[in-house]
């Protein structure tokens, strides 16, 4: 991928980061870095899904969609998937420069899952269906699906660990599935949401025990797949994003969340504009960053944790306004910030 021409990012407030060159020109839909690499990608309603090197600080590529993106993943470095407001699930290769369409929804696509243990491609949309795709076949007129499933409500957040798929719906239900038996049956398990509120985002533990979900209502909970009782009395939930101005508490919609798979700690973005390290294992928090521009609407770690992608966009908690451009911040991590915290012994 040639790298484009770009005029240098304008510099950052101190400890928010430095800003990536040519973000995104409207709302920032998802982050995802490559395995170990440097390579970040990012999903726009600019219609594009952007290639970055985040160790050159340079944008790679771009691919035009066509429609709004609202999720894009990396299969491999070369090759990425999107999925947007015009239903289409589309496989782009950036380095033969070629687009191939997998197929459609009957509504917008709204988050897109490689699932490499499986080879296949997961996606979840406003249609209220989960749908699979294999890349490997020969095109049809069917497409390349492989798998339909009928989901409860219209998807908001999807989440893969190594052995399961952790779909999130309208309605605060949450559906597991477990990839190491057949692909396609019904889901593992049928949840709902132990937030009062709609759920935003989800995320699967980096050890494969649990995920964590995220409310529009100031709140995570951190729930665990196994249903013994044992397992469930672990499950907890708590405030975060929110502030105290005049008297009156403000609650933030909890937009992203985060895990580093070096540490399995996370950090959460919010519509405050503020991001939070959290160690889930001891209920701390670890650290704080305030003062970005607008709401955080996606977040990334990359492979090691010693990086942390932050898009800095308006998500409209607060209706049509005013609001800043659109910027990709990549924040130097401290192991402080991520390593979890030693659990103080009990006194004698």
């Amino acid at each position: 991928m040639a790298a484009p021409a770009a005029a240098p990012p304008a510099a950052a407030a101190p400890g928010l980061g430095r800003e990536l060159p040519d973000p995104p020109r409207d709302g920032i839909t998802s982050l995802q870095f490559y395995a170990e690499s440097s390579l970040l990608l990012a999903s726009s309603w600019d219609r594009t899904a952007r290639v970055y090197d985040t160790a050159a600080g340079t944008l790679q590529g771009t691919f035009t969609h066509g429609a709004p993106v609202l999720d894009a993943a990396f299969e491999n470095e070369g090759l990425i998937y999107t999925g947007g407001l015009d239903c289409a699930v589309k496989r782009y290769d950036f380095f033969g420069g070629h687009e191939a369409v997998l197929g459609a929804h009957e509504a917008p696509v709204k988050c897109v899952e490689w699932l490499p243990s499986r080879g296949l491609l997961a996606t979840g949309s406003w249609d209220s269906t989960l749908r699979l795709w294999d890349p490997r076949l020969a095109p049809s007129p069917a497409g390349q699906q492989v798998a339909r499933l009928q989901l409860p409500g219209k998807v908001y957040s999807m989440s893969a660990s190594d052995s399961r798929l952790v779909v999130a719906t309208a309605g605060r239900h949450v559906d597991i599935y477990d990839l190491r038996t057949s692909v396609g049956g019904p889901p593992e398990q049928r949840r709902e949401s132990s937030l009062k509120f709609q759920t935003r985002c989800v995320r699967c533990f980096t050890d494969g025990a649990g995920y964590a979900l995220a409310s529009v209502e100031g709140r995570v909970a951190m729930e665990f797949f196994d249903t013994s009782e044992a397992a469930q009395a672990r499950k907890y939930a708590f405030k975060c994003h929110r502030r105290n101005e005049g008297g009156k508490d403000l609650v933030f919609p909890v937009n992203a969340i985060a895990f580093n798979r070096r540490f399995g700690t996370f950090a959460t973005g919010g519509g405050d504009g503020v991001v939070n390290f959290w160690d889930g294992e001891n209920k701390k928090r670890l650290h704080q960053v305030a003062g970005y521009p607008t709401s955080v609407a996606a977040l990334a770690f990359n492979g090691a944790a010693t990086q942390l992608a932050v898009a800095a966009s308006y998500t409209f908690e607060q209706g049509e306004r005013e609001h800043p451009a659109d910027a990709i911040f990549v924040r130097e991590v401290a192991e402080g910030e991520v390593r979890p915290k030693q659990r103080q012994p009990a006194p004698a």
